[in-house]
């Protein structure tokens, strides 16, 4: 017969099936994903890369802080995204989410700061918190606490808390949800906003912190639906979502917003949301379908709700995978005049389009061709 494990052996095995763990001493060597982490007792800080968290399950740091915080251990763990080279070394950048022990359960927590504050706090609290629900949903997450400390009259420190079930999920995905929040937040507070924070706060009901932004790279806003009684109207919205398709960083499409051209370009003047349609979500979808192609990877279309009766389009574009582009429309329009029967290839630069040349369209046919070829480029005479 085998020897049986004592329960210090059995509570040694189940460690080791851990994800995350630390030794007799919470004050020294942690292991999360196999990989050392050490626990600064001075700074209370124990940091670990980000690339730990793919490793992780959220119930085993949940365990291990619960086992730590017996010992006097840490209750919270940030997260830096330096080169590995410089995990250890004492004052490096961390992100602004980190993971938190809070009554022993792991949450997930940020901060964000709104500069010089208008709004009384308590109006505040309400938007945003209202501003957090879609991706409170996305998420499976809860919003467990969100309050703001005033700094020298001019700053306010707002502190957000977030719960999830834990079962099933890696540490990756909680931290990423708390990233999305942070940049939203930080966003509505006056921050910078790019394609990902302005849809969500679009989605959310505030459309109108994109007044004022100039159109460009990433945003473009119509202040109608295209006309899709016409083939020029199908077009032309195919040709405005390809564009995006052809750039580096995607962007969105604001269908009920309205511009006015400045010296600096055209820019979002006020909102003009219309009238609310059935199934216009899904006429965007079936006339982009077969328009575009190929098919745009995660293209999310919404109407989200702007009064009464009243509504917005957003038709949001990720980046698109290099080896799909270009995306190519079926249709044209050239020098005003519509043509259903050619093929129209655009990209976005700035709050324009440029059309891709002749010779740029062969070289990728060219470099297509040599990879079935196995690699060998046919000779091109002049």
């Amino acid at each position: 017969m085998g020897k049986e494990f004592n329960d210090r052996q059995w509570g040694q095995a189940l460690v080791a099936q851990r994800t995350v763990s630390f030794d007799d001493d919470p004050y020294r060597e942690w292991s999360f994903g196999g990989k050392a982490r050490s626990y600064d007792r001075h700074t209370d800080q124990l940091v670990v890369h980000r690339s730990d968290l793919d490793l992780c399950t959220a119930t085993d740091l949940q365990w291990a802080l619960r086992q730590a915080q017996e010992e006097g251990g840490p209750e919270r763990v940030n997260v830096a995204s330096v080169d590995e080279q410089y995990m250890g070394v004492e004052g490096i950048t961390v992100e602004p989410v980190e993971f938190q022990l809070d009554g022993g359960a792991l949450t997930v927590a940020f901060t964000f700061v709104d500069e010089f504050p208008e709004a009384e706090q308590d109006g505040d609290v309400g938007r945003f918190t209202e501003a957090l629900q879609p991706l409170l949903s996305k998420h499976r997450a809860t919003l467990l606490a969100i309050d703001g400390d005033d700094y020298s009259g001019a700053h306010r420190i707002w502190n957000v808390c977030l719960g999830f079930k834990l079962r099933g999920r890696k540490l990756a995905a909680m931290f990423q949800a708390g990233l999305d929040m942070c940049d939203l937040m930080d966003a509505l507070a006056g921050g910078e906003l790019t394609r990902e924070t302005a849809g969500h706060l679009v989605r959310a009901g505030h459309a109108d912190v994109l007044i004022g932004q100039p159109e460009g790279q990433w945003l473009e806003a119509k202040s109608q639906h295209y006309d899709f009684s016409t083939l020029r109207g199908e077009i032309s919205l195919a040709q405005a979502v390809s564009r995006f398709c052809n750039s580096e960083d995607g962007g969105i499409v604001v269908i009920g917003m309205s511009t006015k051209k400045t010296p600096a370009g055209e820019h979002i003047r006020q909102l003009n949301p219309m009238p609310a349609t059935a199934g216009i979500v899904l006429k965007y979808q079936r006339i982009l379908e077969n328009r575009l192609f190929p098919l745009v990877r995660d293209l999310q279309i919404d109407a989200v709700a702007a009064g009464p009766g009243s509504e917005i389009v957003l038709v949001d574009i990720p980046p698109q995978p290099e080896e799909l582009k270009p995306f190519l429309v079926s249709g044209a329009i050239v020098d005003g005049k519509v043509d259903g029967a050619f093929i129209s290839i655009v990209r976005r630069r700035g709050e324009g389009s440029v059309p891709t040349t002749a010779q740029e369209i062969h070289s990728t046919l060219v470099a297509g061709r040599a990879l079935l070829r196995g690699g060998h480029f046919p000779q091109v005479h002049p």
